[in-house]
């Protein structure tokens, strides 16, 4: 059971994640030969001050 973990920023649709979904779901079955079933597809929204890039914090921007 492939288990696929997106961290990103707040900020997107319901309609964004549905489409991300579908997408990161059609590449697991077809790359990973498994079925839509049973691949997990995990979204988790991380606020931009627990976010460092370039050792600055991504709120600073």
């Amino acid at each position: 059971m492939p288990i696929v973990r997106v961290e990103m920023w707040p900020g997107r649709t319901q309609a964004q994640k549905a489409e991300l979904a579908r997408a990161i779901t059609d590449a697991i079955v077809r790359i990973a030969k498994t079925t839509p079933e049973a691949t997990i597809v995990l979204f988790e929204e991380v606020a931009k001050e627990n976010w460092s890039q370039g050792g600055k914090l991504a709120s600073e921007s």
